[in-house]
């Protein structure tokens, strides 16, 4: 991920905030702050003298940290590579840091400029790694039910041996991991008895070799012969390599066993690096490894999923570091695979069509094209020969006038004779193109026909719905089923036969981990005192809207409703819009019965006309009163249909839309109406419910002073698609004490940038001079403006971050929220507390005992409300996992929150309680959802921002209301990539996106 360095500037720094309880405490406080290095750094404007750094103290009830078991300790002479969570200062002296990107990226260039110095005290730069380290875990959780849950985490005990790191070169050089493991596993078994000593290296595929111990050597070189076969019996030829051993370093194994002890803040990677690529090693001779999973057909017979693919069954797997120590994780995995059948049969299924016997039209062509650039085929023309290539495209001419040049003269020949006179092979379906195989430059034509897929090939394109939805019938697995192969696969991989385990003294359990965890209660939710039931008690993650009116019931009087669907007759829809303005009012809402024009029907392809008619009418009749809700019913299948809608009245009309597919509108269900007119509520700027803590003001750290609590996610394009930006999307609360309602910005940055680049930007006004802006400055000004007051405390939850991301996406954004603040008002800069949610991990967790009915929801998952911080999380930073939504079907993935940076001085109860809370707020449903709200609602903003990007068709030739996947986005700008559309103003107000 590419950094972008902070400019310098003498009016942005870091600078420690003193945190003096009173004046007795203060020196005592801040002396023992320097010696341990605890306390917030924050990025404000530079004031003009100390005085002015008291100013921005929040209250002190609120800044005194709730400790748990002990301290923790690392060496002093770490190079410092994490944010710390507490500053480190000398006694009451305020210390300016780098901003935050330049450290890192002055860091990593390995030099120290500006008079840093990585050795004292005295300098801009801090001086140990627990200066820059996470927030620490305050202590345990202790509110709820006890309990205990299996996970798929299985300990690992640490070897005793010296693990040493060799660096390998190959020459010449070879591009295929495979072929640099073939070497190397020549070299392993002609050498391993007298050169490596009896020793069995594991080997990275690249540059790095690893063993147990030193081999007998420095460096060495070695001469390799490696068969290059074309085939089973075909012409085989020798290879030659120079093959260079040479010592790197040696892997601390006492800094890892510190490190799991909570005695080292930094975890040292390459040892955890070299301890996962020993683990993978045999299996990555077995199967087909993907990423950190392994695939094969062998594990499960596969399913077909359509257009010539198929689902391979597989496991993932992960070293990792937890409070228990060392853990291999382990979990089912599958992925869609090309079938490894022949090209023609791959087309009829692509197409779902006969090929042979008419030729393909351009559409036909491109789609193939498409489905095989960048895939390895065989030749099945050759006998035994199968010579393997890779697919570049796709010839537009038919094989039948295809012609190349032969020699140097430029005599031309056929396909169709060259095949003929070289292999005895007459190509029968002249009508179709041929492979265009190897690189552009020089032609290489291969028949359709006589070509067939290579096995093993993972598909990264985009799948269609249809086959998602038949991957997910493989993927979806009861909790027992899933245990039960999770275990069956540790049992097979049988570790404690593994050579390589067994040659580093690794030992791995085959039982699943033992953890303790709790059941938090569900809050009580308020409703409006208008209904029969008041407040309302959550059973098993779910409650339902009988008897139950919205606390915030919004008024609907200027309505209308387009109609797209061929099959829905005007009375149907006008049926359907009855019913649901009913339900609107059982819900709480004022909803007028009839719309303001009669119901109009359109042609999807005519989108855009039909939307400014309707818009236009209505504005006619209602002589400039504003049309406040646009009903659309759409066919069940509707292409663009959707997105187009979506853009144009969200960034063109200014219109709050509703759109119900036909096969809804047909069978009309009371549940579907409830959940439409829930929608519908929020939309127009109302609340369906909140937490009876929150208007009781019983929130630890939410209720006492005005508190915004922001969800921010990125969403990048498919797999396949490499000009397309991503989408960043940024939500917030804009009531207190409530925390419900959330308005939302997005913005399109570049291809794959995961960090939010528009949280926080200045430009140069002709008029106004020097200007500030972006998403979070935009969302606090609103919030001011909804509240009337500034907000006092900052929860952001941030979405999508990997792990190898984390610091870079905290010290980059967190430094965007202090200057979006300090550009408000001088020195204003509120507490921040950072957490990232993350969805997209491995670790399940499954009841103890799956009989018992009442550990288990119907589903056979575990409750919602379930949290663990213990034994499987991190050794010494602040993170946990929270299942907080009752289980459909399959095995529930509960979210991971790691909360990265904490001024606000969260308890572990404290953040796990207001986490699993805000999980029944969600406006979309009566269920607890698996993700913290705000984070839902800025991945949904940030999906739906998609929609108002101009796309632009790919292939010429190829028209047609197609997905997503057939589109390119026009990019322009200095950054190279076109702003979105401006959301209009009423639209931004509200949760357009639900």
């Amino acid at each position: 991920m590419p950094i972008r360095q902070m400019k310098e500037s003498p009016e942005q720094h870091f600078v420690i905030k003193p945190q003096s309880q009173n004046s007795m405490n203060a020196v005592q406080k801040h002396t023992r702050t320097a010696q341990s290095g605890k306390g917030p750094p924050t990025l404000t404007q530079e004031p003009q003298n100390n005085k002015a750094l008291n100013q921005t103290s929040p209250p002190s009830k609120n800044r005194r940290r709730r400790r748990g078991k002990g301290g923790r300790k690392s060496d002093q002479g770490d190079v410092c590579a994490r944010p710390s969570s507490r500053p480190c200062t000398e006694a009451n002296k305020p210390v300016s840091v780098q901003p935050a990107m330049a450290v890192v990226a002055d860091m990593r260039n390995g030099s120290t400029e500006n008079g840093a110095n990585l050795c004292g005290v005295e300098m801009d730069l801090p001086s140990s790694s627990k200066c820059f380290s996470f927030a620490p875990r305050p202590g345990f959780g202790q509110i709820g039910t006890k309990c205990i849950v299996k996970a798929n985490h299985f300990f690992t005990q640490l070897p005793d041996k010296d693990l040493i790191q060799y660096d390998v070169a190959i020459n010449p050089e070879v591009a295929s991991r495979n072929v640099n493991r073939a070497i190397i596993a020549e070299l392993v078994k002609l050498y391993k008895e007298s050169d490596l000593g009896m020793r069995l290296p594991a080997y990275d595929g690249r540059k790095s070799l690893y063993t147990a111990g030193e081999l007998p050597f420095g460096w060495k070189e070695f001469t390799i012969k490696l068969v290059d076969e074309d085939g089973n019996n075909g012409p085989k030829r020798d290879r030659e390599y120079k093959v260079v051993i040479k010592f790197v370093a040696r892997a601390n194994m006492y800094h890892l066993g510190q490190f799991l002890a909570g005695k080292r803040v930094d975890a040292p990677q390459e040892a955890l690096q070299i301890l996962d690529i020993v683990l993978r090693e045999l299996s990555t001779k077995r199967y087909c490894p993907v990423g950190r999973s392994f695939f094969s057909p062998n594990i499960r017979k596969p399913q077909r999923l359509g257009d010539g693919l198929e689902a391979w069954c597989g496991f993932y797997q992960s070293i990792r570091p937890t409070q228990m120590g060392l853990s291999l994780n382990i979990d089912m995995a599958s992925a869609a695979f090309i079938e490894a059948i022949p090209v023609m049969d791959f087309a009829a299924q692509l197409l779902g069509k006969d090929v042979l016997s008419r030729p393909l039209s351009d559409c036909d062509r491109v789609k193939i094209k498409k489905a095989l650039r960048g895939v390895k085929v065989e030749v099945t023309h050759r006998g035994d020969v199968r010579r393997k290539y890779r697919v570049s495209g796709l010839t537009s001419q038919p094989t039948r006038e295809l012609v190349f040049p032969v020699d140097n003269n430029s005599t031309m020949k056929s396909v169709v004779e060259y095949f003929q006179e070289m292999y005895g092979f007459t190509i029968q379906h002249t009508h179709l193109p041929c492979l265009q195989v190897g690189n552009q430059r020089k032609a290489n034509y291969l028949p359709m026909e006589a070509c067939k897929i290579v096995e093993g090939q993972r598909y990264t394109k985009m799948l269609s719905e249809k086959q998602i939805t038949s991957l997910l019938k493989v993927t979806c697995q009861r909790p027992r089923d899933r245990e039960n192969d999770i275990v069956q696969t540790v049992q097979h991989n049988a570790y404690d036969q593994d050579p390589y385990a067994k040659e580093f003294g690794i030992k791995i359990s085959e039982k699943l981990a033992s953890v303790e965890a709790r059941v938090l209660p569900a809050p009580w939710l308020k409703y409006h005192e208008a209904g029969k039931e008041k407040d309302c008690l959550p059973q098993v993650g779910q409650w339902n809207m009988t008897n139950k009116k919205v606390i915030n019931g919004m008024t609907v009087s200027r309505w209308a409703c387009i109609n797209f669907s061929r099959s829905v007759q005007e009375s149907v829809a006008r049926g359907f819009c009855h019913e649901l303005a009913q339900m609107c009012q059982v819900s709480g809402m004022e909803f007028i019965s009839e719309p303001v024009i009669p119901i109009y029907t359109a042609r999807p392809e005519q989108v855009e006309k039909a939307l400014k008619h309707v818009y236009n009418a209505c504005m006619n009749k209602l002589k400039g009163k504003e049309l406040e809700l646009l009903l659309a019913i759409l066919p069940d299948n509707n292409g663009s249909l959707y997105g187009d809608l979506k853009r144009i009245c969200e960034t063109d009309l200014g219109l709050i839309s509703q759109c119900c597919l036909t096969k809804y509108v047909f069978k009309i269900s009371k549940q579907y109406l409830a959940n439409v007119s829930l929608k519908i509520n929020v939309k127009m700027g109302g609340r369906n419910t909140v937490l009876l803590d929150a208007i009781s003001c019983r929130i630890p750290l939410v209720s006492d002073i005005p508190t915004i609590i922001f969800g921010a996610d990125v969403t990048h394009p498919e797999n396949g698609e490499d000009s397309s930006p991503s989408i960043a999307a940024v939500v917030a609360s804009q009531d207190w004490p409530e925390v419900t309602k959330y308005a939302g910005l997005v913005c399109a940055q570049a291809h794959r940038q995961e960090l939010i680049q528009d949280l926080y930007k200045t430009w140069h006004d002709p008029v106004r001079g020097a200007v500030s802006g972006g998403m979070i400055r935009d969302l606090l000004v609103s919030f001011r403006k909804a509240t009337g007051q500034k907000p006092q405390r900052i929860i952001f939850y941030r979405d999508g971050v990997s792990e190898g991301q984390f610091y870079q996406v905290l010290l980059y954004e967190l430094d965007a929220i202090r200057k979006a603040c300090a550009s408000l008002e001088p020195n204003y800069q509120p507490p921040v507390t950072f957490i990232v949610v993350q969805k997209r991990h491995h670790t399940r967790l499954f009841a103890n005992n799956h009989r018992d009915r009442n550990s288990t929801d119907k589903s056979g998952n575990i409750l919602p409300g379930t949290v663990v911080d213990s034994k499987i999380c991190h050794p010494t930073e602040f993170d946990f996992y929270l299942c907080s939504h009752a289980g459909i079907q399959g095995t529930s993935r509960p979210a991971h929150y790691h909360v990265l940076w904490d001024e606000n001085n969260f308890t572990a109860d404290g953040i796990q309680s207001l986490t699993n809370n805000l999980c029944y707020t969600y406006a979309r449903c009566t269920r607890s959802v698996s993700v913290v709200p705000p984070a839902y609602y800025a991945h949904l903003a940030a999906f739906r921002a998609r929609f108002y990007m101009e796309p632009n068709i790919l292939e010429h030739g190829c028209g047609g209301g197609g997905g997503q996947g057939a589109k390119s986005i026009q990019v322009a700008g200095e950054s190279g990539v076109r702003p979105l559309p401006a959301l209009k103003e009423n639209v931004k107000r509200v949760m357009f996106y639900c």
